[in-house]
């Protein structure tokens, strides 16, 4: 298989030259498959493999360590990073995927394509009534990230860290420490900015994690960001001074490659004797005292064998929105009705899992143009070759794009709850291409877009200039979810739906998709004949296009996710009768366990919540380390 690989790509690079291009703009339909179903299986899958550069750590059964943390996501890496800055101190992450290969850096490769891998834990929601009608079988992708760096291994890297006003409203909901003044020292903190035009003040260089510009753009994003300007969206800086705008995408890329959580705060510190890294390693149990209620360990399970890690002073539980939760029932600590169907010894009654917030995006706005400013397929195979010399040796070229998105635009639309007119209800994410630029070999999958629909959607534009505009709502969503099975491997969710029983949502996505056509409608995108595609989306053919009806049958049709649960340990007071975790992120009621990750965040942020996790790592440290190093 391995000389199966690399024909293909000498193909394709031989191709690209100019020698078989007609051949390859002509692919069958037939010959698309198999390179899809070849990519999935071999490129983002066990082929690329074994890469290891973290030893297999077995450590003895019942071995003592000062602190361990639980996952390698943003958070849990800043976590084992800054604990192990103390040399006194001996600290044990326990991760349950493996190391990440080298198809990884590359962004192109890497942007939310690796969910058919080992690297992503695979979760899927149960099946929905009124939303996500067109997905396969009903239900909804959720991407985790199983593998050292968690989800930054699998995400499409964009740093936002948020609105002012998020961090504010979580220090007036009884969390103090939590205020953007308060929390903005620690964005700045990790970060090593390597950006153009950025407001001074908030962003600053040295820092562990790289946040980058795109080294690529389409002509495309240039000539939106110019019509939004007309539109009266003035240009900013989003994690500056104000957020309302459009601008170009920040990402968490060094020189042109993924900047994970790994890369950015593992790898440069893995020579300290006292950070044990275990790989492979699921996290079963966390073990309590039952008198004392104080975690003193955690079990795990590691090539089949189960063993137990002692922590003389904390477990650290860092597995992200949907594992946190997890852990925390399995371990006894959750809805006591709940634990008690299962079988589990109550340790603590907590609302674990009840409250959950996520961003709902829709894909489905969708325009061309007649001129070739879009990415496009024929011109990235003819030109492959300096592609992959400029990626190599230089860092740059159409492989080091974030899954082609290039802006953002925040608004704040006339369906708005929220009076305050700086901060905005919808995120408007704008790509120099749509799934159809590449003939659906990678993104279609991520936004759970079935071929049926991929179709008659997007397959009539596989050789015009085209780009989309996702909609994503930022205001409040919430759902439910329960954990329903006593089983480490699987994560399964009940009485958990895309609630919208007023149509507010709706009505926000609706007003949102009428200010991307007043966008589009300006001088700047006019002069390239931008024009909505009228296709219609399957299931909505009863409905006139463009009619509030049309756009509301689209959205309950296409329904996606952009992977940012949040609140499942909410964070809150000891009297706020959803918090799970204080504002210094002890479990109420349990000694020496804390959740740092973004599990805590107690309510929706307009934000993707990479950069809020690495600041919650950041600030968690810090709160362990004054506990501990001030002997109180």
């Amino acid at each position: 298989m391995k000389c199966q690989i690399l024909l293909i790509v000498a193909f394709l690079v031989i191709s690209s030259r100019g020698t078989s291009q007609n051949l390859l703009l002509e692919l069958k339909e037939d010959i698309i498959d198999e390179i899809h179903r070849l990519f999935k299986t071999y490129i983002l899958g066990d082929y690329f493999y074994g890469e290891q550069t973290v030893e297999d750590v077995i450590t003895e059964n019942g071995t003592t360590y000062d602190f361990i943390v639980i996952g390698s996501g943003p958070s849990g890496s800043v976590m084992a990073n800054r604990l192990s800055e103390i040399p006194e101190w001996k600290i044990l992450l326990i991760e349950a995927g493996e190391d990440p290969s080298l198809i990884t850096d590359v962004p192109v490769l890497s942007c939310g394509t690796l969910l058919w891998t080992g690297y992503n834990w695979g979760y899927r929601a149960e099946k929905q009534d009124g939303f996500c009608r067109g997905c396969p079988g009903q239900t909804m992708n959720w991407p985790h990230g199983k593998v050292l760096g968690g989800t930054t291994i699998i995400n499409y890297m964009l740093f936002t860290r948020g609105n002012h006003l998020d961090y504010d409203k979580w220090a007036d909901m009884g969390n103090p420490g939590w205020s953007y003044k308060e929390v903005l020292p620690y964005f700045l903190k990790f970060e090593d900015a390597h950006l153009e035009k950025i407001d001074r003040g908030y962003h600053r260089k040295g820092g562990y994690l790289s946040v980058s510009d795109v080294p690529i753009r389409s002509k495309a994003i240039d000539v939106y960001i110019d019509a939004a300007q007309e539109a009266g969206h003035p240009y900013v800086d989003y994690n500056g001074k104000n957020q309302m705008g459009v601008s170009y995408v920040q990402t968490a890329l060094r020189k042109g490659r993924r900047h994970s959580a790994d890369k950015a705060f593992l790898r440069p510190v893995r020579h300290r004797g006292n950070l044990v890294i275990t790989t492979k390693s699921t996290a079963v149990e966390i073990l309590i005292h039952p008198d004392t209620k104080e975690a003193y360990g955690v079990k795990y399970v590691k090539n089949y064998v189960e063993y137990t890690a002692v922590a003389k002073k904390e477990v650290i539980l860092s597995a992200g929105s949907l594992n946190s939760p997890q852990v925390l029932m399995l371990s006894g600590i959750g809805p006591k009705e709940h634990l008690k169907e299962l079988g589990i010894p109550v340790k603590r009654d907590l609302p674990v899992g009840q409250k959950m917030y996520d961003h709902v995006t829709f894909p489905g706005v969708i325009y061309v143009v007649n001129e070739t400013i879009t990415y496009s397929l024929e011109e990235i195979i003819l030109n492959l070759h300096k592609y992959i010399y400029e990626y190599l040796f230089y860092g740059k070229g159409v492989l080091t794009t974030a899954g082609f998105v290039e802006g953002f635009t925040y608004i704040k639309t006339n369906a708005s709850q929220d009076p305050n007119p700086n901060y905005p209800d919808m995120e408007l994410i704008f790509a120099g291409a749509t799934f159809s630029t590449i003939r659906g070999l990678l993104y279609r999958d991520f936004f759970n877009i079935p071929k049926y629909v991929y179709d008659v959607m997007w397959k009539p534009l596989e050789h015009k200039n085209a780009y989309q505009v996702t909609v994503s709502i930022v205001e409040k969503k919430m759902e439910k979810m329960f954990e329903k099975k006593n089983n480490c491997d699987k994560f399964m969710f009940s009485d958990y739906t895309y609630a919208d029983p007023e149509n507010h949502d709706i009505k926000t996505v609706i007003a949102a998709i009428r200010e991307i056509q007043r966008i589009n409608s300006q001088p700047s995108l006019r002069k390239y004949g931008a024009t909505i595609v009228t296709t219609k989306i399957p299931g909505c053919e009863e409905y006139t296009f463009d009619t509030d009806e049309y756009w509301e049958c689209g959205i309950r049709t296409l329904t996606a996710t952009l992977v940012h649960q949040v609140a499942t340990c909410k964070m809150g007071p000891h009297n706020d009768k959803e918090a799970v975790v204080d504002a210094k992120l002890r479990v109420h009621g349990i000694k020496n366990l804390r959740v740092v990750d973004t599990s805590v965040i107690p309510m929706p942020i307009t934000a993707h919540l990479m950069a809020p996790g690495y600041m919650i790592g950041e600030k968690g440290a810090d709160i362990v380390k004054e506990r501990w190093l001030s002997n109180h």
